[in-house]
C-alpha cells in the first residue's frame, strides 16, 4: 500500500541515533563498561558500523577503521554488528507505535515515520501525541528525536538534521543543511563549493538550473522535501478491514483479565463480520504495554468463520504453545483485535443424514492442530486438473487450502481405478511380456518374482505435450494386475516401442 501526500496529511518522524547500542544494552540488562562500537567487515577490513553516545563524544564515527578507533580510544568495547537484530528491534518499536496510527512505516536502519492525519486529536493535538510517543519510547531505554512535517521526507529531515530555530515548519525546512537531501558525498561537496549550504539557498534557484548543474536526483530530492513532488509512505501493515480495540484508564496487569477483554473484542469483531456477510480467516491480537512495547499473537483458520468461541480456543492454543509467554510488564493500557483477511461466508444447511455435520468439526480440529504445531505441519490434499497420477493431487497447508472439491469416484459396483498406495516416484521393475506391446506376464520387484494371473488394461495416458517446451513426452500404458497369491498391483510401461527402443516398466501403486 502506497499513500501519496496531500495538503491534509501530517507525519511524525522518529530518529533513534544510538539504536544498536541501546538495543544491545537492553538485551544485556546493563550499560557498557566502556565506549561501545559495532564493527563489520567491509572490503577485507574491519570498520565501525555504529557507535554509542560515549564513543561519539570521543570522536568516533561510523566508517572509521577499527584499528584507527582502537588507537584513538583505549579500552574500547567492540561488538560484532548485527543488522538483523537491529531490524527486529526497530520492528518491535514500530509495533508499539501502532497504538497511535495503523500507518507506521519503517525507516531503516534507525527510524520510523508515522502518518498521524486524523489521529492527533485523540491525544490532545500533534504536540501532545509527539510528547506521548517520546515518553513511552524513553521508558524502553531509547533516545529519540522527533519532528512533525507536511511530508514524510520533510519530517524525516527535520528529525535527523539540526537546524537553527525557526518560527514555523516552512522556515525550519528552508534552514536545513543541504546534507538533508542525502545525496552522495561528491554531490554534497559540489553544492557546498557553489555556496549553497541550506535548503533555502537551493529553493531560491531555478529548478532547471539545479538539475542541469547538480543532476536530476538533487532536484527531485529538493522537490520532495519542499512538498512539490510526491513523498510516498509504505506502511509496514495495511489497515485491516475489521478491527476492535479497547483502551484502559488503568493498565491491566493480569493476563487472564486481558484474555477476557480479548473475548469481548472477538465478539465485537464477529458482530461486524456478520453485518457484512463475511467471515474471518486471520485474527491478530495486539497487547500494548504501558512502557511502549507491544506483542502480537496471530491465529488463522482454514475456512472463514464467525465463531467467537473457536477464535478464542485458537488463541488459547497459540498462547499455550509460546516459548516466550506474554509478559504484561507494568500492564496493558490498550488491546486491539484486527481481522486483516476476510472472505464471504453465507448461511449453510446441514444434510439430514448428518454427512456435512462432520466437516466443521474436522476444520476446527485442523485449525487447532495447525495453531499448536505450526501452519505447515497440518496439510490437506486438493485435486489437480491433470491425468498424470502422481500429479493429480496437491499437498497444501490446511490453513491455505481452498474450499474442498469433490474427488473423482468410480461408478457404483465398479472396482477402484486407482490404487490405495501410490509410489512417488514409481519404482522400476523387470517385466516379461508375451509380445512387446502386450500385457505383462511376469515381473520382478524387490528381488521377488510375481506370476500374473489376471490383468486389466491397458489404460493409456499420453504425455501433457502442452506443458512441455519440446512438445515431446512418453506415453504410459497402465495395467491393473493380480499375481498368483491374490495381491494386486498397478504397473505401467513408460513409452511405446515406436517412441522408445527399449521402454522401461514401473510399479506405481498397490491396491488394498
Amino acid at each position: 500500500m502506497t499513500i501519496k501526500p496531500s495538503a491534509t496529511r501530517r507525519y511524525l518522524a522518529l530518529f533513534f541515533p544510538w539504536l544498536p547500542a541501546e538495543r544491545w544494552s537492553r538485551a544485556a540488562s546493563r550499560p557498557p563498561d566502556a565506549p561501545l562500537v559495532f564493527a563489520e567487515k567491509l572490503r577485507g577490513a574491519l570498520r565501525l558500523a555504529a557507535v554509542d553516545a560515549r564513543a561519539a563524544t570521543l570522536g568516533l564515527a561510523p566508517g572509521m577503521a577499527l584499528a584507527d578507533a582502537r588507537a584513538q580510544v583505549l579500552g574500547l568495547r567492540v561488538v560484532p554488528h548485527d543488522p538483523a537484530l537491529d531490524r527486529d528491534w526497530l520492528d518491535r518499536l514500530a509495533q508499539g507505535c501502532a497504538r497511535y496510527t495503523p500507518l507506521v512505516a519503517l525507516d531503516p536502519p534507525d527510524g520510523l515515520i508515522l502518518d498521524i492525519a486524523g489521529a492527533a486529536h485523540l491525544f490532545g493535538g500533534e504536540a501532545a501525541l509527539a510528547a506521548d510517543v517520546e515518553a513511552r519510547l524513553e521508558r524502553t531505554g531509547m533516545t529519540v528525536r522527533s519532528a512533525l512535517g507536511p511530508t514524510a521526507d520533510a519530517a524525516r529531515a527535520l528529525a535527523r538534521y539540526p537546524a537553527p530555530p525557526a518560527p514555523d515548519e516552512a522556515a525550519a525546512i528552508r534552514r536545513l543543511p543541504v546534507a538533508a537531501l542525502e545525496l552522495d558525498a561528491e554531490a554534497t561537496r559540489a553544492l557546498a563549493r557553489a555556496g549553497l549550504r541550506t535548503i533555502g539557498d537551493l529553493a531560491s534557484r531555478p529548478m532547471a538550473s539545479l538539475a542541469a548543474r547538480f543532476g536530476a536526483e538533487a532536484a527531485e530530492a529538493l522537490r520532495r522535501l519542499l512538498g512539490d513532488a510526491p513523498s510516498p509512505l509504505a506502511p509496514r501493515l495495511t489497515p485491516p478491514p475489521v478491527a476492535a480495540e479497547r483502551r484502559f484508564a488503568e493498565p491491566v496487569a493480569s493476563t487472564p483479565h486481558a484474555m477476557g477483554v480479548l473475548a469481548e473484542l472477538a465478539g465485537e469483531a464477529i458482530e461486524t463480520l456478520a453485518g457484512r456477510g463475511k467471515g474471518g480467516r486471520d485474527f491478530r491480537a495486539t497487547f500494548f504495554r504501558s512502557d511502549g512495547l507491544a506483542r502480537t499473537i496471530a491465529v488463522e483458520t482454514g475456512a472463514p468463520t464467525r465463531d467467537a468461541a473457536l477464535v478464542m480456543r485458537l488463541f488459547a492454543e497459540r498462547i499455550d504453545a509460546l516459548r516466550d509467554p506474554i509478559d504484561p510488564g507494568f500492564g496493558f493500557d490498550m488491546m486491539r483485535l484486527a481481522v486483516p483477511r476476510i472472505e464471504a461466508l453465507g448461511a449453510s444447511q446441514l444434510r439430514l443424514e448428518g454427512g456435512a455435520a462432520r466437516a466443521p468439526a474436522m476444520d476446527e480440529l485442523a485449525d487447532r492442530l495447525a495453531t499448536r504445531l505450526g501452519r505447515g505441519r497440518v496439510r490437506k490434499y486438493r485435486p489437480a486438473d491433470t491425468h498424470i497420477p502422481e500429479q493429480a493431487q496437491l499437498e497444501l497447508p490446511a490453513i491455505d487450502a481452498p474450499p474442498p472439491q469433490a474427488w473423482p469416484a468410480p461408478a457404483p459396483g465398479e472396482p477402484p481405478l486407482r490404487p490405495f498406495w501410490l509410489f512417488d516416484p514409481p519404482q522400476p521393475i523387470e517385466v516379461i511380456a508375451e509380445v512387446p506391446d502386450g500385457p505383462p506376464h511376469r515381473f520382478r520387484w524387490r528381488r521377488a518374482t510375481h506370476a500374473i494371473r489376471r490383468y486389466e488394461g491397458p489404460e493409456r495416458i499420453a504425455a501433457e505435450w502442452w506443458r512441455r517446451r519440446d512438445n515431446r513426452g512418453l506415453t504410459r500404458d497402465y495395467y491393473r494386475v493380480e499375481d498368483d497369491r491374490g495381491r494386486r498391483y498397478w504397473l505401467f510401461r513408460h513409452g511405446l516401442y515406436d517412441e522408445k527402443p527399449d521402454p522401461r516398466w514401473y510399479i506405481h501403486g498397490l491396491f488394498a
